[in-house]
């Protein structure tokens, strides 16, 4: 089964830690001195949130998933649409060691799709854990994206 995920870019983690585990009604499942996360279960959604040093908002969103099958098929169903994707494979990003698939929607958009392979101790794969260190978004320009129509 797949899990939403959302990540919003905050400028006070402690606060916002206070806000969202009123909101949920629970608090985050980790939580680190730039980062926390809350792994629901109604609704199913995995919502991170960051102090990383750029400006507050929606930072990307995704789709993760439990099983490699399942990140095959969405990899497939991408580039069927001939939609450009960066994929990435033992990845660190967020605390978590992760393969994925990352597009843009028309807008520019960061959309991921992954599955997580295990913890990690640091942010990204480059270990920097300050608060001036972007977020694993990749950092590209908006692509045009056109979606093929199948014929019917």
């Amino acid at each position: 089964m797949k899990r939403m995920h959302l990540h919003i870019r905050v400028t006070d983690l402690p606060q916002s830690i206070r806000f969202y585990s009123t909101l949920f009604g629970i608090g985050p499942s980790v939580e680190k001195a730039d980062y926390a996360k809350w792994m629901l279960e109604d609704p199913r959604v995995n919502f991170a949130i960051s102090a990383r040093g750029q400006a507050p908002g929606l930072d990307h969103v995704g789709i993760q998933v439990e099983t490699a099958n399942e990140l095959e098929v969405i990899q497939a169903r991408l580039q069927a649409a001939d939609m450009a994707v960066l994929s990435q494979t033992d990845t660190t990003c967020c605390y978590a060691k992760s393969d994925k698939h990352w597009v843009q929607d028309p807008s520019g958009l960061a959309w991921e799709s992954y599955l997580t392979l295990e913890s990690a101790p640091t942010f990204n794969d480059a270990g920097k854990t300050t608060a001036s260190a972007p977020c694993c978004t990749p950092m590209a320009q908006p692509v045009s994206i056109q979606i093929k129509k199948k014929d019917v």
